[in-house]
């Protein structure tokens, strides 16, 4: 039998709510034809009180979503209305100058009393679950409430030349978002939004991005991992040929104390960054509330090579954190050539904290914080660690 296809014709503007095309009873490889503009509802009603998504597509086998169309989820109404206890970056804590006061939580938008109307749970854009041969590209998806795209449990993924692009200050507004999704590949796209351009969970390996432009947002990030004490699992990540620009963060790892499972076999090579606050980062104190108390317990981060990292920092070009007893293991730089945006100005120096590797060229700054070879207590990783 023929797949079948369903198009969104170029010339028309389709008002979409919330909806889910669902499978596991559908012929393989269907094509969602998008050439024309879908809009999300503005008001509060057609949301309900906690849906998680607004186009979804899942259990499918080969499912492809392409063309010049556009997916708006016309966001901007969930933005102003964040809550206070929506998650924010803690990678702020290192931006903030040493002799400033540091506020709790960023301010709140001036707007935040007028709206009030949209349910708390903002939804994800476009999300795919638990399907297998996923494409998607062409498309721009823009202003999502919150993730603009989402791979939950999906094998065989392939993004390609796709359009993101929501402003730099859109709270949660992630790019790409994977999680528990395996054997995914990402190119040729423009990533801008307001948290991460790729964010990599746990349950995720043989993941390969490259020739992907990012900013404004926060970076390519892994995690954050283990939150509430949970077991997180990533490997075999390669991230390269990227252009960074006016972003948080470059190239991230992020960990929450307590955690337990691994990263490993981690790859960041030839990323440009230009006015990027924090290029490199690895943060094993992760924490999005705002106090999180000390745990031994941890991920386990192993097998980290970054190489041909160049380009313009403006507050610190490395910053590896990691745990006091679960320290890094395998961190290999190379090729490392950053420099502050302003000559004139230092600002911080690199920073490691139990980072154990090797450099295997000069740095530029130098790097003399990381550790040669290996902790002399040759950590124990116990059995529950193991992924």
């Amino acid at each position: 039998m023929e797949s079948s296809t369903v198009v969104v014709p170029s010339e028309f503007v389709f008002l979409v709510g919330p909806i889910s095309f669902s499978g596991p009873y559908c012929q393989a490889n269907i094509v969602f034809q998008l050439d024309g503009t879908i809009i999300a509802p503005t008001d509060s009603q057609p949301w309900g009180k906690a849906i998680l998504q607004w186009l979804e597509f899942t259990k499918l086998r080969g499912i492809t979503v392409q063309g010049k169309g556009i997916i708006d989820g016309r966001g901007s109404g969930w933005w102003q209305d964040a809550p206070y206890e929506d998650p924010y970056d803690d990678e702020r804590k290192l931006i903030i100058p040493l002799n400033s006061t540091v506020q709790e939580r960023p301010p709140m938008p001036v707007r935040y009393e007028l709206s009030g109307k949209m349910p708390s749970i903002k939804p994800t854009a476009l999300r795919f679950y638990g399907s297998l041969n996923v494409t998607v590209t062409g498309i721009t998806i823009q202003n999502s409430p919150q993730c603009h795209l989402k791979f939950d449990n999906c094998m065989v993924v392939v993004v390609h030349d796709i359009t993101v692009s929501s402003p730099g200050d859109s709270p949660n507004t992630d790019g790409i978002h994977l999680q528990n999704s395996k054997d995914v590949l990402i190119h040729g796209s423009s990533l801008a939004c307001g948290d991460d351009c790729v964010s990599i969970q746990t349950g995720c390996s043989n993941v390969y991005i490259h020739n992907v432009i990012c900013g404004p947002g926060h970076g390519i990030s892994i995690g954050s991992l283990g939150k509430d004490n949970t077991k997180a699992c990533v490997s075999n990540i390669t991230v390269r040929d990227i252009v960074m620009h006016n972003t948080m963060n470059g190239v991230r790892i992020k960990t929450w104390q307590g955690g337990s499972g691994s990263v490993q076999g981690i790859l960041f090579s030839n990323i440009q960054v230009s006015e990027v606050q924090l290029p490199i980062v690895i943060d094993q104190y992760y924490c999005d509330k705002r106090t999180c108390k000390n745990e031994t317990a941890a991920v386990s981060l192993s097998g980290i090579s970054y190489e041909k990292i160049i380009g313009t920092y403006t507050v610190k070009p490395v910053h590896l954190a990691c745990s006091d007893s679960l320290p890094c293991m395998g961190v290999t730089l190379s090729t490392i050539k950053l420099k502050p945006v302003q000559e004139r100005y230092h600002l911080y120096d690199p920073f490691c904290w139990q980072t154990f590797g090797e450099l295997t060229t000069p740095t530029v700054p130098p790097i003399a914080c990381l550790q040669i070879g290996k902790p002399s207590n040759n950590r124990v990783q116990s059995d529950h660690d193991v992924c």
